[in-house]
């Protein structure tokens, strides 16, 4: 299954009208299409729930939200997010295993695993589908091991589904499907050659496009003023989307 993260309701709809198959939110589109750097500090968990929210409205497709550490370092704080996630009309909710204050602190795996088996106590009550996410590449720390202990004592505590983004090769994405019984989302995007046959015959379930079509989006716009800028021409224009075509997708038609 192929996961599309928008980052607005527009891009929701087309990414839906093009057949992709579920949807996500990542925090980066939220931050930086609103002018903000990602990573800078939370974003408050009622706004992002807020945008989440709009997003699952427009689209028939699930949705996963991005909710960050959970708001909170507490299992209470765990359960409190998935809560309100269900509520605001998402289908499934990522929890990361790392402190969300800049330090790049992963909590210690007894720990992050309470907040797992918190979140999927609020989870079950609900019917969403909790993702526990295994973070510690994406903070330096590159330590397999490490990441298939807390995967598989994530699944212990009732994890639906795996995360480990940041996993340097499929060699390792292997090594984790292989370490638990779980479906495991890995996320794509990072310049690598990996291809989509390569991730499902090493066992993923789900893949993650993560920011990657936001950038590439704006990759689309800095070329585009660059060629204005440096060359006084318009080509660029050749690639893009007509009118008519834009207006389909919005009414869900191709």
């Amino acid at each position: 299954m192929i996961s599309g993260c928008p980052w607005d309701v527009g891009t929701a709809r087309i990414m839906t009208a093009l057949g992709l198959e579920a949807l996500g939110t990542a925090s980066s589109g939220l931050a930086q299409s609103t002018g903000r750097k990602d990573a800078e500090g939370m974003i408050p968990r009622d706004e992002m729930l807020k945008w989440a929210g709009a997003i699952a409205a427009a689209t028939p497709l699930p949705v996963t939200a991005d909710l960050e550490n959970g708001w909170g370092d507490s299992p209470k704080d765990c359960a409190a997010t998935i809560r309100a996630t269900a509520e605001a009309g998402l289908a499934a909710g990522t929890i990361e295993d790392a402190k969300d204050d800049g330090s790049h602190t992963l909590y210690d795996i007894a720990h992050a695993t309470e907040r797992i088996a918190a979140a999927q106590e609020a989870a079950r009550k609900t019917g969403f589908v909790l993702v526990a996410r295994a973070d510690a590449f994406l903070h330096g720390i590159k330590d397999l091991d490490d990441v298939i202990r807390r995967a598989q004592s994530y699944e212990a505590a009732g994890a639906d589904v795996i995360f480990a983004p940041g996993l340097p090769d499929l060699k390792s994405i292997k090594e984790l499907c292989a370490a638990v019984s779980k479906p495991v989302t890995a996320l794509v995007g990072r310049g690598g050659t990996v291809t989509l046959k390569d991730l499902t015959e090493a066992g993923v379930k789900e893949i993650s496009l993560g920011s990657t079509l936001y950038r590439t989006a704006l990759g689309t716009l800095f070329n585009a003023i660059e060629e204005i800028q440096s060359k006084g021409t318009f080509t660029f224009e050749k690639n893009s989307v007509p009118y008519e075509k834009l207006n389909g997708y919005m009414q869900g038609r191709k």
